[in-house]
C-alpha cells in the first residue's frame, strides 16, 4: 500500500473538427487540452477518508468503518454487475441509491456536485475492494478546467481518481523513479486506468461515448467515428487561445436542431455533413505530415480548414452572435477561430502560429477580454495522465502547476505518442 503523497494530473479536451457531423456517423478529431485537473492523495491513519473539491466548494469526509459496512453489500452487487471489459463492474441504479444514502449531501448541493462525489465513492469502493480494510486517505482535486463547458472536466476528474486509487492499491506500479520530475504509466496500465475512468464517467453522465476519458488518459489526439476510437500519431503541440463566450447552451437542444434541419433539408444538410467529414480527414492528414516534417504551409492549411468548418457549422444553425464576435475580433488580428463543442455560445479555439509576435497575442487576448469573454492561452496535443514529483500545492494557490509550465513537457520529443460526450 502506498505510504507517500501521490501527485497526479490529467488534461481536458477540445473537439478540433467534426462537431455535430459525428452524431451522424462522420469523423471527429478530439485533442488533449493543456488545461489540467490535479490530484493530491495523502494516506492517513485517522480512520477517515476525505474528499475536497475546492473548485466547486465540496469538502466531505466519511468514517472508513461505516464505508466498510456498506462495502459488503456494495461489493456483492459489484460481482453481479460485470461489464464487457472483464472484472470491472458497471455502476447500477441500486448502487447509486446506496451511495446517495452514505454521501449525506448538503441540501443546497447542486446535482452535478452530487455526481462528482458519487463517482469518487464508487471508484474508491470498487478499486479498493481487494484490500483487507478500506484505506484511510485524504484526496484533494483542483482544476484549471471550467465545468460544464464541454472541455472534459469530468473525464479528467475520473482519470485522476482512477490512476491515483489504482496506484494506491498497487494494481498498477508508481512509474515515478528517483530524480524524475514527471512520468507516465505503461500502455497496459493506461488501458486499466481508462477502463476504470469510463465507469466514473458513467456515474456522472450515464451513457458517455468514452472519447473524453480516452483523450485524458492518453493525451495527444484521437479520431472518433461510430463508437470506434483510434489514436493519431502525435503532432507538435499546437498553441491556441481557448475562449469562453460565457453564453450557456444546451447540447441536447443543439443536436436536435441539426437533426431537424437534416430532416427538413436533406439535400442541403447532407453535403454539409459530408464536407465537415472531409475537413476532419484533411486535418488528420495535415497533422500526420506535421508530425513527420513540420512546415509553415501546414499552419496555413489548418487555418483554412478552421475557417471552412466554422462557416459550415454556422450553416447548420449552431453558431451564435458571441461566436461571430469572437471570430471577428481574432480575424482583425490576422488569426483564425472556430467554435468547439456544441456551439450556440460555449467555447471557441484560435490557432496561434509559432512565428506570432507576443504583443499581437496579448492584444488579441485583451480585445477578447474587452468583449466580456474568458480567455486562456494554452496548447493542444498535451500529454495524458501523469504522475509528478512537483512540490505539494494548496488549493488556495492562484494557479498551482501552471499550464504554461506543463506545456514544456507536452512539447518534449521524448514524450510517448498516444493518444463526445463532454460535460
Amino acid at each position: 500500500m502506498l505510504s507517500d503523497v501521490l501527485l497526479v494530473s490529467a488534461p481536458g479536451k477540445v473537439i478540433l473538427h467534426g462537431e455535430h457531423a459525428v452524431v451522424h456517423g462522420k469523423v471527429a478529431l478530439a485533442v488533449a487540452l493543456n488545461l489540467r485537473t490535479f490530484l493530491r492523495l495523502q494516506p492517513q491513519s485517522n480512520g477517515r477518508v476525505s474528499l475536497s473539491l475546492p473548485n466547486i466548494g465540496i469538502k466531505q469526509a466519511w468514517d472508513v468503518a461505516r464505508l466498510q459496512l456498506l462495502d459488503t453489500i456494495f461489493l456483492d452487487k459489484c460481482k453481479e454487475e460485470k461489464s464487457e471489459q472483464g472484472d470491472i463492474p458497471v455502476p447500477s441504479a441500486e448502487q447509486m441509491e446506496k451511495l446517495k444514502e452514505v454521501a449525506g449531501f448538503p441540501v443546497d448541493c447542486a446535482i452535478n456536485h452530487h455526481l462528482a462525489v458519487l463517482a469518487f465513492l464508487y471508484l474508491y469502493l470498487c478499486i479498493c475492494r481487494k484490500q483487507r480494510t478500506l484505506p484511510s486517505l485524504d484526496i484533494v482535486l483542483w482544476s484549471e478546467l471550467p465545468t460544464g463547458a464541454g472541455l472534459g472536466s469530468s473525464a479528467a476528474y475520473s482519470v485522476c481518481l482512477a490512476a491515483a486509487l489504482l496506484t494506491l492499491c498497487e494494481d498498477i506500479p508508481n512509474p515515478l523513479k528517483d530524480g524524475d520530475p514527471t512520468n507516465r504509466w505503461t500502455e497496459k496500465d493506461l488501458e486499466l486506468i481508462n477502463r476504470w475512468a469510463f465507469q466514473g464517467e458513467r456515474v456522472i453522465h450515464g451513457n458517455p461515448s468514452g472519447v473524453d476519458n480516452a483523450v485524458s488518459t492518453w493525451g495527444g489526439a484521437l479520431r472518433y467515428q461510430q463508437g470506434k476510437i483510434t489514436s493519431l500519431k502525435r503532432p507538435p503541440a499546437l498553441k491556441i487561445l481557448l475562449t469562453s463566450t460565457r453564453v450557456p447552451r444546451s447540447t441536447k437542444t443543439l443536436v436536435a436542431s441539426v437533426r431537424n434541419r437534416l430532416v427538413k433539408y436533406p439535400e442541403i444538410v447532407t453535403p454539409l455533413l459530408t464536407s465537415i467529414d472531409a475537413i476532419s480527414l484533411e486535418c488528420e492528414r495535415v497533422l500526420a505530415a506535421m508530425a513527420a516534417d513540420p512546415a509553415p504551409e501546414q499552419y496555413l492549411a489548418l487555418e483554412e480548414l478552421i475557417d471552412m468548418n466554422q462557416h459550415h457549422l454556422n450553416a447548420l444553425g449552431v453558431g451564435h452572435a458571441s461566436l461571430d464576435r469572437l471570430c471577428q475580433v481574432t480575424a482583425a488580428h490576422g488569426l483564425h477561430s472556430k467554435l468547439t463543442g456544441a456551439g450556440g455560445g460555449g467555447c471557441g479555439i484560435t490557432l496561434l502560429k509559432p512565428d506570432l509576435e507576443r504583443p499581437e497575442v496579448e492584444a488579441t487576448k485583451q480585445a477578447l477580454a474587452n468583449c466580456g469573454f474568458d480567455c486562456w492561452e494554452t496548447c493542444i496535443g498535451a500529454p495524458g495522465v501523469s504522475v509528478t514529483q512537483l512540490p505539494p500545492w494548496t488549493p488556495t494557490s492562484s494557479r498551482p502547476w501552471m499550464a504554461s509550465e506543463m506545456c514544456l513537457s507536452c512539447c518534449s520529443p521524448s514524450e510517448k505518442p498516444f493518444l463526445d460526450s463532454g460535460d
